[in-house]
């Protein structure tokens, strides 16, 4: 299972394109949550019934014809520091990786789906991509869930829809988010106001890492809250339209950034690259600000020599996952930070500001 990892780390992140227009849209992602009828939720099942569970859920899987070259893990043999890589993959959770034997994931890295197994449900599947690509992931799930629902009983009312171990997920169990780069917006200090609205409207923000995550890198997921009396293609739509909305904002809000505050647009992405060029110690975090920071400089026009799926890779490669993966041991906190400094400093060399 470790190679299957070591695999992965070799691959692009969400984040690969180099289309400029694109870069403010990260990523989407459909994700829905199904319990298997008659069975306890996987907090309240005993080791047997999750391990049974995972057999079912892992038949199921292997039947489908969409998912014979998937690949699954065992979150009881993985090691830590390859949970970490999927948790940086935003693959699996942090709930899921911190289970044993009988909870694993189901992934099919060709079409990026990944489903967890006895998570906080029995099964929590995602399809994510990069860009604004919603109604085709919906499509693509939709029909993963149709196949699948032939070979498991899910729990299901009439009244209430699909039944979840999370009142808030009853009903579609459906979640679908938008991540955005958003630094246009949070330089203005503009972007309080347009989380307040999403609040209004039935959406919620969080930071890149999902729930309890800070914003780094100004990096927004934008996502439904309800999934009770909304339907599927709803749901789908608003996030779309959402999505969309706030591009134009982003894409004004950098408008007016060029035109009134140059300078100061200038001086932020500058700082960046200053300190990524210079700095002997750098934390994970550290690298997320400030990479997006000179990649917002090379959306601009700022910065040339650089590509944005480079900066990409390198937001990766620095979490602390992948760079003990790419140096092959297990590294201390303190010396990540150093060897991070090194790895940044090295990738942007050729890097220039332009005048």
């Amino acid at each position: 299972m470790s190679m299957f990892v070591d695999e992965l780390v070799k691959q692009p992140g969400l984040w690969s394109s180099d289309d400029l227009e694109a870069g403010i849209v990260v990523s989407s992602r459909v994700r829905l949550a199904r319990n298997l009828k008659g069975a306890a939720f996987p907090g309240w099942a005993k080791d047997d019934e999750r391990l049974r569970l995972c057999r079912s859920v892992r038949k199921a899987c292997d039947g489908l014809p969409g998912l014979r070259r998937s690949t699954f893990l065992d979150m009881g043999e993985l090691e830590s520091v390859d949970k970490e890589v999927l948790i940086e993959r935003h693959l699996i959770s942090r709930e899921l990786a911190a289970m044993g034997a009988g909870s694993g994931v189901v992934l099919h890295r060709e079409d990026n789906v990944a489903i967890m197994v006895n998570e906080e449900d029995h099964l929590r599947m995602q399809v994510i991509r990069p860009g604004m690509s919603l109604r085709a992931l919906w499509e693509a799930m939709d029909a993963l869930d149709s196949e699948l629902s032939g070979s498991l009983d899910f729990a299901f009312s009439p009244r209430l829809g699909y039944l979840t171990a999370c009142p808030s997920n009853v009903g579609t169990g459906l979640r679908v988010s938008v991540m955005l780069h958003l630094t246009g917006l949070r330089l203005l200090n503009e972007i309080d106001p347009v989380v307040k609205g999403l609040d209004k409207i039935g959406l919620t923000v969080r930071g890149v890492m999902g729930e309890g995550s800070d914003a780094e890198g100004n990096i927004f997921q934008v996502s439904n809250q309800a999934t009770l009396g909304e339907s599927e293609s709803d749901i789908v739509d608003l996030l779309g339209e959402v999505g969309s909305e706030l591009v134009q904002h982003e894409r004004n809000a950098r408008a007016r950034l060029l035109e009134d505050r140059y300078a100061f647009v200038q001086d932020y992405v500058g700082r960046a690259l200053g300190i990524l060029s210079h700095a002997r110690l750098l934390s994970s975090g550290e690298v997320t600000d400030l990479v997006a920071a000179l990649r917002f400089g090379v959306e601009l026009g700022m910065v040339r020599k650089v590509a944005p799926s480079e900066l990409n890779e390198i937001m990766l490669l620095t979490q602390p996952g992948h760079l003990q993966k790419l140096y092959d041991r297990v590294i201390n906190p303190d010396e990540r930070d150093e060897m991070r400094a090194q790895l940044v400093k090295k990738r942007i060399a050729s890097c220039e500001l332009v005048d």
